[in-house]
């Protein structure tokens, strides 16, 4: 029997924030369904033209008591990126902390305001090591 990946799911506490973060990344929304009855919403956001790689949001609209602290339980989110240095700079200056600053030219961690782990991968070689990132140190966890 063949499997298929279909995509990763973490609850977000803030739908509109936690959008606005994964759009900063450069995903869009590819799919939704609202339950009513339910009463949560099914957001699926993914790189252009990599749809069939989504990251489901799930959105409890009264609230989510149970939703852990710490959304490391599940690992983390990774993402290609073509400029390292470039995304993590938009992010920075959109109030994201960089937990694990791109020293290297290759790797980088930020959480999203959900509290999750997203790994950020230079695309192809690394980068040549860059002040102001060379220097800095870690903040927080990742």
């Amino acid at each position: 029997m063949a499997l298929k990946y279909l995509h990763t799911m973490v609850r977000v506490k803030d739908l509109e924030k936690s959008m606005a973060f994964f759009e900063m990344l450069g995903l869009k929304e590819t799919r939704r369904m609202d339950s009513e009855q339910g009463r949560f919403s099914l957001i699926f956001m993914a790189p252009e033209g990599q749809e069939d790689c989504p990251v489901e949001l799930t959105y409890n609209w009264d609230g989510d008591d149970k939703l852990p602290d710490d959304s490391r339980h599940f690992g983390h989110l990774a993402y290609a990126v073509d400029d390292i240095y470039a995304m993590c700079q938009k992010l920075q200056d959109n109030g994201v902390t960089i937990n694990r600053p791109p020293r290297d030219g290759h790797m980088a961690f930020v959480r999203s305001p959900d509290n999750i782990s997203i790994e950020l991968l230079q695309a192809g070689d690394a980068l040549a090591p860059q002040e102001p990132w060379a220097s800095m140190e870690n903040t927080g966890h990742w």
